[in-house]
């Protein structure tokens, strides 16, 4: 898969790809249908692998000649060593975990680096959808309240709170909006957030 085909499939994935440094060894943490580890392996020359635990999406990232482990993230990360991968991805993901704040912590101890994306509740169509008394639905939150696999709900900031709670460094935070970076009141306008983490460094 090269960028044009990434970009124009999924823009929010392409903005992102770009964080990951070329033959980095990369942990995608809930790989899905392994489109970035794809990407990344092909046009990037990255090595690694992909967490995933539905059974067609495995097929479909294996299809895809990404190597996957088929478990369940709240299992956490036990099976791979500190500081194991440059970058470990944890994509749209995060929000669906019951125990979020113990994967964060997992997700940074793994990898020298970390990229976590959620949809921004704060996003402004969510907030107009929360007055008119109705859950939000969008293209980032695409689920009606009684079938989401979303447990979490979370914000720019809130994410930012927690980070700080989990002893990170926020290296970088951005809001999208279809897979374009939002500089203009960030936490009302974009409806992906997407932030680059890494473990502080005591002095």
């Amino acid at each position: 898969m090269n960028f044009n085909d990434l970009s124009s499939a999924r823009p929010d994935l392409a903005f992102i790809a770009h964080w990951v440094p070329k033959n980095a060894h990369v942990l995608d943490v809930g790989c899905g249908d392994g489109v970035m580890m794809d990407y990344l392996q092909s046009d990037k020359q990255c090595s690694g692998y992909g967490i995933e635990i539905a059974d067609d999406k495995v097929l479909d990232s294996t299809k895809r000649g990404v190597r996957v482990i088929q478990q369940d993230m709240e299992n956490g990360l036990a099976l791979f060593g500190d500081n194991s991968f440059d970058t470990v991805l944890c994509l749209s993901s995060l929000q669906m975990m019951k125990h979020v704040e113990p994967l964060l912590r997992d997700i940074v101890r793994v990898g020298k680096e970390a990229i976590v994306s959620f949809p921004n509740f704060a996003y402004w169509p969510h907030r107009v959808a929360l007055l008119k008394g109705r859950m939000p639905v969008s293209e980032s939150l695409p689920y009606e309240w009684y079938d989401t696999p979303n447990m979490r709900c979370a914000t720019i900031t809130d994410f930012r709170d927690l980070a700080e709670e989990c002893g990170l460094e926020v290296i970088e935070c951005v809001a999208l909006a279809d897979g374009h970076r939002v500089s203009f009141l960030p936490n009302l306008r974009g409806d992906l957030a997407v932030f680059r983490l890494r473990k502080k460094v005591n002095h």
